[in-house]
């Protein structure tokens, strides 16, 4: 049941997505125009090729955050103004597996709209990242910790209902405060504690670890890097379930799913 029902909300997610091929190419000329102008400015003018790699990497996990925050609150935000969601908690099946569905199937249509224009960056721009199994768990284990903060704000939205500009503040801070544009090492100590605490931070430093500088899993977990990345995304995914639990009891007791 629970695969059947993830399965049919990426079916669903996928067809969206081809069926306004306008949006999505939009979509992706937006994260290949973004990190033009980005490097463009960072570089003052200048093609570093050997800056690239790290500020691709970075931005890769960035832009992913963006899109499944954005997305994320808006998909739940149009539930609550269409009358769907009350619709969803009326269901025989559990709500808050339908939600959980619906969430990977943002995860993986997001890798979608990422992956094509990266891609294409790297080929046009001659960036060389060396691809490695490792750096896929790396980014799973970064996903989770980002699925876990999306919970969290979701639950949020279920009370306060409007939350696109705190989402979109949210994404702003992760582009500034987590190492995207330039390491953390180069943070004040302080700012540095900071941005470690946010959920993308250390993906992007573990990430960068093992494709730029070939470390192994087990050189990532004896320097700390690792061991702090699997605590930050499984903290995050705790706290963003009770959350969500605590928006949902609340929003039940006010009688206020169906209401915006």
């Amino acid at each position: 049941m629970t695969l059947l029902i993830i399965g049919n909300e990426i079916s669903k997610r996928l067809r969206i997505l081809w069926t306004y091929k306008t949006n999505l190419l939009t979509q992706v000329f937006t994260v290949g125009f973004i990190f033009i102008g980005v490097s463009f400015f960072l570089q003052d003018g200048k093609n570093d090729s050997k800056a690239l790699p790290s500020l691709l990497l970075g931005y890769l996990i960035w832009f992913y955050a963006r899109i499944v925050i954005m997305s994320s609150s808006e998909d739940l935000v149009r539930d609550m103004q269409s009358g769907t969601l009350e619709q969803i908690y009326m269901s025989p099946v559990s709500a808050g597996l339908l939600l959980f569905g619906r969430l990977v199937a943002l995860l993986l249509s997001t890798t979608v709209i990422v992956a094509i224009p990266m891609i294409l960056l790297a080929l046009l721009l001659k960036i060389q990242v060396p691809l490695r199994w490792e750096e896929g768990l790396a980014l799973i284990i970064t996903i989770t910790g980002l699925f876990g903060f999306t919970l969290a704000l979701s639950g949020v939205a279920l009370i306060v209902k409007q939350i696109a500009a705190l989402a979109d503040l949210i994404q702003n801070l992760l582009l500034f405060l987590t190492g995207t544009l330039a390491p953390v090492s180069h943070f004040p100590f302080w700012l540095t504690m900071i941005a470690q605490s946010l959920p993308i931070t250390q993906g992007i430093i573990v990430l960068r670890n093992i494709a730029l500088q070939q470390k192994s899993l087990g050189q990532t977990w004896l320097d700390g890097s690792l061991v702090w990345l699997c605590v930050n995304s499984f903290c995050y995914l705790v706290i963003g379930i009770l959350i969500f639990k605590w928006g949902e009891r609340i929003a039940k007791v006010r009688g206020s799913l169906g209401h915006y």
